[in-house]
């Protein structure tokens, strides 16, 4: 697509949607979190539908009223695709459907539940006209955008008149429907993509007191807010207005001139254009001009939830809740309203990669705090005089350093699936690979279930499992093919050209070559597919573990690493009997900064070992990533350079600097619970950071002894078993 920036969770996305089709189910449903670029993901689709598929297919795409959803779809359409052709109901109305035609349609023009919709004779025509692409020969593939919004009877009654092959429905709220093939895309995947913020923070600036107006008190905060976010912008010489969202409940005029003053009082007002309006009613909109450009003048605007729906302002950066008895149930998508980041990417400024809320409505505050990972409520807290003035080197990767080539990633993934199978000859290998649970045949199979499945507690399952297979289609199968490939090369950490050059090299065609097998084409793309998640499984094991040449080691690059003088800490606000723990570095850290989903058991763990002991002086928690946060450079095993921030930095009162890094430890059952495949490679960075700057280091896991929670610390050889190198932590300090 053209101007298209390729981020992989939305290629991702579209291989899924791809590979499902030709599903028998009744359709798909993608949760696209709002801010994802779920138009763009439906564009790529409808792009690599048209190239894999019948060219003889009408895509209808419909569109919720509010916003002018549609229009803004069909436009992003017209910009990246211009050898499609892009339609509107009254194009289709006058013109009828032809091959290859997307057509946007707005739900109140052809709902006849809405007040608004067609006339009886227009609503006709368009049956008409559905049933004359029928007779030509034309299939139809409907997209339902916001599928939440009208997901009814009367606009299901209008979907069946088209008869489609295959219906996609997409949300930010979508729920699962045992009918239909579900795709969700993970909100931390495009948290990582810098297309949303990190965080979205929770009535920060809100402390214990009288107060005597809530929703003044609201409305300052969040404007002081605003100026602060203004400011950073023109620091870093970005030209954005942040503007203020403020969310009404439908029955609120009074409230409405309540804020109204309230604001003309702070100095912002319809006459300045400092003030806009967008109520559900179309009269009731002021200063709307240019309010999506990212200078526009207007900085506060009043809503109604409608908005929440088909609109996009990037500026959005903070959004105010007001409370007046409300009953309606939180939408996800008003707050995906502040959640973009305006440029695509995040700046190195903290305050700018965030979104605020401001709402003393409990209800819809925990009702966030249940559907949005990254929301919690927030404090800012200073650091302690003492710790100003430690500092230490951190490692950044140099963007020079390439990893291996075609030919050495080969070599090395092959030698490792030699030792573990046990390999001789490619002519000999497939009783090898079988007895690992390969299968090597030039079928694809299927493992599907039937018979009747009752999930009520307490009940029989009466469920079967039968393995259907079929023959390999290249041109229909390539589509799974490639999706299965580009799920291998994030295991081999490179490119989809090197990753199928590899796989080629090892399995596929009658040349040896070294080859571990000698497949046909058939068998090849069999031996891919059926074997998907044992090939991953195993690509991934050999990239933690073959041992990283130091001849191909280039030294990171580095750069001074000083604690920062202030940081935002996420709590629950939820716990009652809150302890400052005193031996962190930041003051006023209390035991509520310990998120259960967050927060590891081995960090809890090991915090409340710290303030314990009376041998630390303080204890800094490192940031999971970021340029500000403490860092050290490892190696995969195709010699990628990678981060990793160590959890912990500590002082001993002796003045000793220890780095900790924790992992997972064992259960009562004594099973291993660390996760981390690279786990060792981390160990032996760090250490080897250690020894370079003489400091202490250690590696912290948690189990129980005697049923209670006991920390131990290894800081000489790396062995995931917790023996004889896993010492009592209270043997070092």
């Amino acid at each position: 697509m053209i101007g298209v920036k390729k981020i992989d969770f939305q290629d991702e996305c579209v291989d899924k949607m791809i590979s499902l089709s030709n599903t028998s189910k009744d359709g798909i449903v993608i949760k696209s979190p709002t801010g994802s670029g779920k138009t763009i993901i439906l564009l790529k689709y409808i792009e690599a539908y048209f190239n894999n598929f019948d060219e003889d297919t009408v895509f209808v795409w419909f569109c919720p009223g509010a916003g002018d959803l549609e229009e803004q779809s069909k436009v992003e359409m017209e910009k990246h695709m211009k050898d499609r052709v892009a339609k509107d109901i009254d194009d289709t109305l006058r013109n009828g459907f032809d091959a290859g035609d997307t057509v946007f349609i707005n739900w109140e023009k052809v709902n006849n539940a809405n007040k608004k919709a067609m006339t009886e004779s227009e609503h006709k025509n368009l049956i008409d006209q559905i049933a004359k692409a029928h007779r030509a020969g034309l299939k139809f593939v409907i997209i339902v955008d916001e599928e939440h919004a009208y997901n009814t009877s009367k606009s299901q009654a209008v979907i069946n008149e088209f008869n489609s092959k295959l219906i996609i429905r997409v949300s930010a709220t979508a729920k699962k429907n045992n009918k239909f093939e579900w795709i969700e895309i993970d909100e931390r995947d495009v948290i990582n993509a810098q297309l949303i913020t990190k965080a979205l923070y929770i009535n920060e600036g809100v402390t214990a007191g009288h107060i005597t107006n809530e929703n003044e008190l609201l409305l300052k905060l969040a404007d002081e807010k605003r100026k602060a976010i203004r400011d950073e912008y023109k620091n870093i010489g970005v030209d954005i207005n942040p503007l203020v969202l403020i969310q009404f409940p439908d029955k609120s005029k009074g409230l409405i001139k309540s804020i109204e003053k309230i604001l003309n009082d702070m100095g912002y007002s319809y006459e300045n254009k400092a003030l806009a309006k967008w109520m559900s009613d179309k009269s009731d909109k002021i200063n709307l001009d240019e309010i999506k450009a990212k200078n526009g003048e207007q900085q506060f605007l009043l809503m109604k939830q409608a908005v929440a729906t088909g609109w996009n302002c990037t500026r959005a950066k903070i959004l105010v809740k007001l409370r007046e008895n409300m009953s309606e149930d939180f939408q996800i998508q008003t707050i995906g309203r502040i959640r973009r980041m305006p440029e695509s990417h995040f700046y190195n400024k903290e305050l700018l990669n965030n979104c605020y809320l401001y709402t003393f409505d409990e209800d819809y505050k925990e009702s966030v705090k249940a559907e949005l990972f990254s929301a919690y409520s927030v404090k800012r807290i200073k650091l302690k005089d003492k710790c100003k003035v430690f500092s230490i080197q951190k490692e950044n990767r140099d963007q020079d350093v390439a990893g291996l080539g075609d030919a050495e990633v080969f070599r090395r993934i092959k030698k490792f699936m030699t030792d573990k199978y046990h390999l001789t000859a490619p002519t000999k290998n497939k009783p090898m690979f079988e007895a690992g649970k390969y299968d090597v045949t030039d079928k694809i199979k299927y493992d599907v279930k039937t018979g009747k499945e009752v999930l009520t507690s307490g009940l029989l399952k009466e469920t079967n499992t039968v393995v259907l297979t079929k023959d390999v289609k290249t041109h229909y199968d390539g589509l799974d093919f490639k999706q299965t490939m580009d799920m291998l090369k994030s295991e081999l950490k490179t490119d989809y050209s090197t990753a199928s050059r590899v796989l080629k090299k090892l399995f596929y065609g009658m040349k040896n070559g070294g080859k571990l097998l000698k497949l046909t084409t058939t068998e090849y793309y069999a031996f891919v597919i059926n074997n998907r998640d044992l090939l991953k499984y195993d690509f991934r094991e050999a990239m933690s573990q073959i041992v990283v040449d130091p001849s191909f080691k280039v030294a990171p690059k580095t750069s001074e690493f000083k604690i920062p003088e202030e940081d935002l800490f996420l709590y629950d606000d939820s716990i009652e009997d809150v302890k400052v723990l005193l031996s962190n570095a930041y003051k006023d850290y209390t035991t509520d900064c310990f998120i259960k989903g967050l927060r590891s058991k081995p960090e809890r763990v090991f915090e409340r070992y710290c303030e314990k002991t009376d041998k630390i002086e303080w204890v800094y928690k490192n940031g999971d990533k970021g340029a500000e946060y403490f860092s050290i450079v490892y190696y995969d095993g195709m010699m990628n350079q990678c981060l990793f921030y160590p959890d912990y930095i500590i002082k001993i009162k002796d003045n000793s600097v220890w780095i900790i890094e924790t992992k997972g430890g064992e259960s009562d059952s004594g099973s291993d619970e660390n996760i981390d495949k690279y786990a060792e490679k981390k160990f032996n960075a760090l250490k080897e950071y250690a020894k370079h700057h003489h400091i202490n280091f250690g590696f912290v896991r948690n189990k129980n002894v005697d049923d209670e929670p006991k920390l131990f610390l290894n800081n000489t050889e790396y062995t995931e078993e917790m023996t004889d190198n896993w010492e009592c932590i209270e043997n070092f300090f």
